[in-house]
């Protein structure tokens, strides 16, 4: 089954670059997921503050600077990942730190 982990991480959390996760040790088992073939794409995505929210009502198209909303979380990267069943991707999901460092994985089943 596919599914879609959604990385939520707390707004003031460490930001580390793309160079020093590859390194983190925390990242292991998820690192080697993704070698076996189990994490199949994805993204991490830049700070919220970096986001445009884009609007339309009626025949205008309204911007603002920033996320759609104001947490306590963000979203901060997503993940595709192919297993077995939701079990397999729960406890997948488990595996990043996003989810033992105060943030939080949403897994979310891929329409197909």
């Amino acid at each position: 089954m596919k599914y879609a982990l959604l990385f939520c991480t707390p707004v003031g959390a460490e930001e580390q670059s793309p160079a020093e996760r590859a390194d983190d040790p925390r990242f292991a088992v998820y690192v080697a997921a993704a070698r076996e073939g189990r994490v199949t794409g994805g993204a991490r995505l830049r700070p919220p503050g970096d986001a445009t929210t884009v609007r339309v009502r009626g025949d205008e198209v309204l911007l603002s600077d920033g996320p759609f909303a104001d947490t306590k979380e963000y979203l901060a990267g997503i993940s595709f990942i192919d297993v077995a069943d939701l079990d397999e991707a729960i406890a997948l999901a488990a595996t990043h730190p996003a989810a033992r460092e105060g943030g939080s994985v949403e897994v979310r089943p891929v329409w197909e």
